[in-house]
């Protein structure tokens, strides 16, 4: 108990040091980049750039990173995302999305894409599941990578040379594979047997929480037999699902509101499928920063930065990183 409570007061003390722009508990790493693969979770300005859904979908206007230099950018809340903390944390700048032509990626770049899947359209199709939003999923973002890479190394080596202390973040992703099956119809079981295709693209390249912890538990099985196989990489599992969970223990003792949209119409969560965030009449809260939930699908930057003070903290000693 006495050990939970110091990890509870410990982390606390992390968000609210994760305040202050001096804060860099990652700069020991000495991570000079990162690359970032994903969707919603961590899209930085990629959806909004594609044509033709891109540029009409609400995430590229306001009221969505109003918190942030009270301009939308693409981030699908309202202000910063995990990325960008983990980014600040190494003291690193914001990673600019790859479909941001004129951006800089001497540090990193982002090749995450709100709504994207871990699995290719094509496979989804196959099972009668279909993708509304786009079709970069993750092996359309690992393509991006390599040609990203085949534009900045002269070859294999020189690039092995330049990404030695690059930092890859693999995800979130495959939330949207099972979410557009259970908005489509799919059983718990139709979505159980995806569980293994959707790991595996993943490691090449609410009554859901026990299926939400039957993922996390194949992932992770999957992620120890790739560190075996490749022992020359640092791979390690960050565990967004336990960092949901603190964060929804450190909003109740806190007093924050976790149920409720702050951006959001209707009924008691504040939410409305057919009315979401950035629809006309739809109204925003006035104090976001008391809030979890974004729009009812995404945190707030709140939100987020107690998440990723939570993963910093839990991936830390995990990187080895010594001054």
């Amino acid at each position: 108990m006495a050990h939970k409570m110091a990890l509870t007061i410990f982390l606390i003390l992390a968000y609210y040091a994760s305040q202050s722009t001096d804060a860099h508990p990652l700069k020991i790493c000495k991570f000079d980049q990162i690359y970032q693969l994903g969707d919603s979770i961590s899209d930085t300005g990629n959806l909004i750039r594609e044509y033709p859904i891109g540029a009409n979908t609400a995430f590229g206007k306001l009221p969505y990173g109003e918190t942030f230099s009270k301009n939308a950018t693409g981030r699908c809340s309202n202000g910063f995302l995990m990325i960008d903390y983990i980014a600040m944390a190494a003291g690193l700048p914001l990673l600019q999305p790859y479909k941001n032509t004129a951006a800089d990626f001497v540090h990193g770049a982002n090749f995450a894409v709100a709504g994207s899947t871990a699995l290719p359209s094509r496979v989804l199709e196959s099972k009668k599941i279909f993708n509304p939003v786009t079709t970069s999923s993750l092996d359309i973002q690992l393509d991006w990578m390599s040609s990203h890479f085949d534009s900045t190394c002269v070859d294999h080596r020189d690039c092995m040379e330049k990404l030695r202390h690059a930092l890859f973040m693999v995800g979130e992703i495959g939330g949207n594979d099972y979410n557009y099956a259970i908005f489509q119809g799919k059983s718990i079981d139709e979505l159980k047997s995806m569980v293994p295709d959707v790991v595996n693209v993943i490691m090449e390249g609410v009554k859901l929480n026990d299926f939400a912890t039957y993922h996390n538990e194949k992932l992770q099985q999957a992620i120890h037999k790739l560190q075996q196989e490749t022992p020359n990489a640092m791979i390690i599992y960050g565990d967004y699902y336990n960092a949901y969970q603190f964060l929804l223990e450190f909003a109740r003792i806190y007093g924050f509101d976790t149920e409720r949209a702050c951006c959001g119409i209707g009924g008691k969560y504040s939410f409305n499928m057919t009315r979401m965030c950035g629809a006309p009449g739809v109204e925003v809260c006035s104090d976001p920063h008391r809030y979890m939930s974004w729009d009812g699908v995404h945190l707030t930057q709140e939100g987020y930065k107690i998440m990723s003070a939570w993963l910093i903290h839990n991936i830390f000693h995990k990187f080895h990183c010594h001054f």
